[in-house]
């Protein structure tokens, strides 16, 4: 059915939810002049999450954790409408974005725009981070569904469209890591699932990678992105992204040596 001109189209809310109570609240609150919120629980999830998003969303159901491009893929196959809007748990939509999303929605039928990218903006170790890797930080999570499909490597699966895409005015606010500890946490995660990756995909461990991805990565995200202008922060960031290479570079030897891994445990679902 098209929709007339002045009409809002209306859209979907997807969000994946492990272990994160206090986040999925706020998450959804945000969002709730969406016409349908679906969430997909972690079968491993052990907290608050599952009653709060049996409050607050229009569909639930609780699954075992397949991977970021599976997991998400199956959560828009579940929504109701074609237009998706794909929302993590530590994730914020602030009123001026809300106010771009509904306008582009009334506009959806007089434009081929297919995907629309929004800006995330992450609050860490005290302050909002607007340098490094951290930002500007682009994300297409706007996107009609007929259109598009989750793509890429785990963990950090994206969205592709077939057709044009466009930029919203607006911040989506990020609140990934409670604290440095949290931070290493995910990053031992998130190594292991990108070790994993790699191994499936057929990536052969080669030791310059181990060697000069890191320092790059640090250099990349503390002087080519002027992460040195957040402060410390900025500086520890740029230190925990290297961690992070070295640790991926450095898992995908240890499961060659070892002949590959049963697998990885569930954890807090995030686009880091």
């Amino acid at each position: 059915m098209t929709l007339a001109a002045g009409i809002r189209a209306p859209f979907s809310v997807c969000v994946l939810a492990c272990d994160e109570e206090r986040e999925l609240e706020r998450c959804l609150a945000g969002v709730a002049f969406a016409d349908e919120i679906v969430v997909v629980v972690d079968a491993k999830s052990r907290d608050g999450s599952e009653a709060v998003a049996r409050r607050l969303a229009s569909r639930v159901e609780r699954r075992p954790y397949a991977g970021d491009v599976a997991q998400k893929s199956h959560a828009v196959s579940l929504a109701k409408h074609d237009w998706i809007f794909v929302l993590d748990p530590d994730e914020v939509v602030t009123p001026a974005l809300a106010a771009a999303i509904e306008q582009v929605l009334v506009d959806a039928a007089a434009s081929d725009v297919e995907g629309y990218e929004v800006n995330r903006a992450t609050f860490h170790l005290g302050r909002w981070i607007r340098h490094g890797d951290f930002y500007p930080d682009w994300k297409l999570r706007l996107f009609r569904r007929s259109c598009g499909r989750y793509a890429g490597r785990d963990p950090h699966g994206r969205i592709e469209v077939d057709g044009p895409v466009a930029r919203l005015p607006g911040e989506l606010e990020h609140y990934s890591y409670r604290d440095l500890a949290d931070q290493i946490a995910r990053i031992q995660f998130f190594s292991s699932e990108a070790a994993a990756a790699l191994e499936r995909d057929g990536v052969r461990f080669r030791l310059r990678d181990l060697v000069l991805r890191p320092p790059a990565r640090f250099l990349r995200s503390y002087l080519l992105r002027t992460g040195f202008r957040d402060g410390v922060p900025g500086f520890v960031i740029a230190g925990a992204s290297a961690f992070y290479v070295f640790l991926k570079y450095a898992k995908l030897w240890e499961r060659t040596r070892r002949g590959g891994s049963s697998g990885t445990p569930g954890a807090r679902a995030a686009d880091a």
